[in-house]
């Protein structure tokens, strides 16, 4: 069995061919979507903000073979968005992922003198 790595993974894109069903609902439920809703979570987090409606996020975490890499990571997050964006009947363009492998971040810890 190969080695597990954790990765925090944000999935950018934008808003297309949304329905007026979809745009209604998306603007009912900005406020549940804001700043304070970012969390990363294996089931993953939509924010976005309401004005103008056209842009927005989903933070994954997402726990992969290590030998897998950063873009497994990526590809595996962008297809749960893609599920989930599709399952709640919301249009959307090309997406894009930034890829955090918090097993390989490096730490800067202060040092006692700097406290």
């Amino acid at each position: 069995m190969s080695e597990q790595h954790t990765y925090r993974v944000i999935v950018r894109g934008t808003w297309d061919g949304l329905t007026d069903a979809a745009r209604t609902r998306l603007l009912a439920e900005a406020p549940e979507h804001g700043m304070t809703s970012m969390r990363f979570t294996e089931e993953g987090s939509l924010s976005y903000e309401p004005s103008p409606l056209k842009h927005f996020s989903m933070r994954y975490v997402v726990v992969s073979d290590a030998a897998d890499g950063e873009e497994m990571a990526g590809a595996i997050a962008e297809d749960r968005a893609e599920t989930a964006l599709r399952e709640l009947g919301y249009g959307f363009g090309e997406l894009r992922s930034t890829v955090t492998d918090l097993d390989t971040m490096k730490i800067n810890r202060k040092s006692a003198s700097r406290r």
